[in-house]
């Protein structure tokens, strides 16, 4: 896996040409994977700049930086400045590694530590996965069985990943000129019925450049549309810790109403990050039938297909999208029991898109 692994990444996420420098940051987990992309980018004539932390290193840093963690070190920003593209790794040991700390200190540190996250995102960037145990353990699998499940995710399952990442491309090219001819999204399922704009909004279509895997369509919803009730029904690893059963209520685009039935402390500390926090940043649609069942993993599960993810705060500049704020939250509602409506009419029923002009090329 490994080795096409490291390809799919340089080759497709990433393009590295050469002479091009490649910030590559990762957890020591993620080992096996290091010496192949190591040499497919230098065989590219990139240049790899690993930058690899220990089991634990983010949760320390909140504990110990003191200074620091509103202080962005001159070196760092150095770092960022210099590099042409960006490769993040998500390769935890443990997800909730962070679960026993105040959540305040993320958010601090996240405010503070703000313009490096947005010149990362001026530049070429990726993020991926790498199967570790206690993500395994975190999706309630096995370990081979969370690493079968990620490689049928990246399609590395197949004779040739990149013609079946650009079949999914297609049909999502379809469905964002659907839904651009759109204005209004109404989500409904149980204990949901949230009203959205995307009047003038740029839907993009995520086919695995920046994130892998991928398989989503995004946009920005009009800033003060959001109007309703939601009630996220999949659970999540956010800011070090499990958060579950998330409620919001929406009125005029702001939340005025939030509970959690796990982790509502870190849910009201991100909803305090800033004036932003507040708002929606992101509602986007997953298209990606190999993901099947929900891990907890934010980058995964926001891609299955049939499910719907909204986005507390930072807008993507690329959709229209106006929100700004250091916090960028997303929750995901699968619609196996709801519906999404494009302007009254159905998109998503029971999970499975109706009405595109393209069939999706694998359903499961």
């Amino acid at each position: 896996m490994e080795e096409r692994f490291a390809t799919l990444l340089a080759d497709y996420c990433l393009e590295a040409q050469p002479g091009e420098v490649v910030l590559v940051e990762a957890e020591t987990p993620a080992l096996p994977l290091l010496p192949p992309l190591k040499r497919t980018l230098l065989a590219r004539g990139a240049y790899p700049l690993f930058r690899l932390s220990y089991p634990g290193e983010g949760r320390d840093f909140l504990r110990y930086g003191g200074r620091w963690l509103e202080e962005i070190p001159q070196a760092e920003r150095a770092l960022y400045e210099k590099a042409d593209k960006f490769l993040r790794i998500l390769s935890a040991e443990n997800p909730l590694e962070a679960s026993s700390l105040d959540p305040a200190l993320a958010v601090r540190h996240s405010q503070a530590w703000r313009p490096l996250a947005e010149l990362r995102l001026r530049k070429r960037w990726a993020l991926t996965l790498y199967p570790t145990v206690g993500y395994a353990v975190g999706a309630g699998m096995g370990t081979e069985e969370f690493r079968a499940y990620l490689e049928r995710a990246l399609f590395l399952d197949r004779p040739d990943p990149v013609a079946a990442w650009q079949a999914l491309s297609r049909f999502q090219e379809a469905l964002v000129g659907r839904l651009s001819q759109g204005k209004a999204l109404r989500i409904r399922a149980p204990g949901t019925d949230l009203r959205l704009s995307v009047a003038g909004r740029t839907w993009v279509n995520s086919d695995g450049r920046r994130n892998m895997p991928s398989g989503e369509v995004f946009t920005g919803p009009l800033e003060d549309s959001a109007q309703g009730e939601v009630r996220f029904n999949l659970p999540a690893f956010v800011g070090g810790r499990r958060v579950e059963g998330v409620y919001l209520r929406f009125q005029e685009g702001q939340v005025v109403e939030a509970r959690a039935e796990v982790g509502a402390d870190y849910l009201e500390a991100a909803l305090s990050t800033d004036e932003g926090a507040r708002r929606l940043g992101e509602v986007g649609i997953g298209t990606n039938f190999g993901l099947d069942r929900p891990t907890g993993l934010i980058l995964l599960d926001e891609k299955m297909g049939g499910t719907v993810h909204l986005a507390l705060g930072r807008s993507y500049p690329e959709t229209g999208g106006r929100n700004e704020s250091a916090l960028h939250l997303d929750l995901v509602l699968s619609l196996k029991e709801g519906e999404l409506l494009l302007d009254g009419k159905p998109l998503l029923v029971a999970g499975r898109f109706v009405g595109l002009p393209v069939p999706h090329p694998w359903e499961a």
